[in-house]
């Protein structure tokens, strides 16, 4: 039976041990992706429920601030403004619209009231031009001091991109990725080591900010999974009735009874 099996189907075998191999390597890894974003999600909820940082009384670091719920009060300095493309829409669970929908998220610099220091806020989505990608959505900005209260983060997340970032400055500035060290250098200004993903949703300057958990998508993590293993359970069984058939087979043709 071993020569039935696999002495005498080694591609066979190969091809079912990759199969095999690939199947529960990928659904191993979105289990862990899983995992992660629960993970992540205890963690956000732990922090939100700590009390509110002020981003011009406090010097914060990143570590202080990571994930943590703040206030601050400023002028945007709209001119210098980074749009962020490719971002689709954020849909909270259990949210309605366009999950699918491109566009961009809007880096936008707070010149701290009281302070010599700039904090860079992800002010929300915007909708992208599908016939023009630099013309941009209209967004409301005061002259006026503003408050505003978001939740800090190392950065506004991260696409792929191509190449590396150029030094020159195009008008509008519409960029893949936002680098905080690259934005200090360039303007030469003091700033927070974090940037703060602004939260209210109400605020009538046309932007978008129905921010998903981040567990949102996990039970399709599980599902991606499931579809792996069946994969690779699906492989293994291919491969051994096939070998058993061939088995029977031999055991016919030399006369032998099964």
């Amino acid at each position: 039976m071993f020569s039935s099996l696999i002495t005498s189907r080694i591609v066979a075998t190969l091809s079912a041990l990759l199969v095999i191999l690939v199947g529960c390597g990928a659904g191993i890894w979105q289990l862990n992706r899983a995992e992660q974003k629960v993970r992540l999600g205890e963690s956000l909820a732990a922090k939100l429920e700590m009390p509110v940082l002020n981003a011009n009384a406090d010097s914060l670091s990143l570590e202080q601030a990571s994930e943590r719920r703040i206030l601050a009060r400023g002028r945007f300095i709209p001119a210098e403004a980074i749009w962020l493309d490719n971002r689709p829409r954020p849909i909270p669970e259990g949210g309605s619209g366009s999950s699918g929908q491109s566009g961009f998220y809007v880096m936008m610099p707070l010149k701290l009231d009281g302070q010599e220091a700039v904090l860079w806020v992800n002010r929300g989505w915007a909708p992208r031009n599908n016939q023009d990608r630099v013309v941009l959505p209209p967004v409301k900005t005061t002259d006026e001091p503003v408050t505003i209260e978001g939740v800090a983060f190392p950065h506004p997340g991260r696409v792929y991109e191509l190449g590396q970032k150029g030094t020159a400055k195009a008008i509008p500035r519409i960029e893949q990725n936002f680098d905080l060290a690259l934005e200090a250098q360039s303007h030469g200004w003091k700033q927070l080591p974090f940037i703060v993903r602004e939260s209210d949703s109400a605020k009538k300057d046309d932007l978008v900010r129905n921010w998903p958990s981040p567990t949102n998508g996990v039970d399709h993590h599980y599902a991606y999974a499931f579809q792996w293993f069946a994969l690779a359970l699906a492989g293994f069984l291919f491969w051994l009735i096939n070998g058993l058939m061939k088995y029977r087979r031999e055991l016919a043709v030399n006369g032998d009874r099964v």
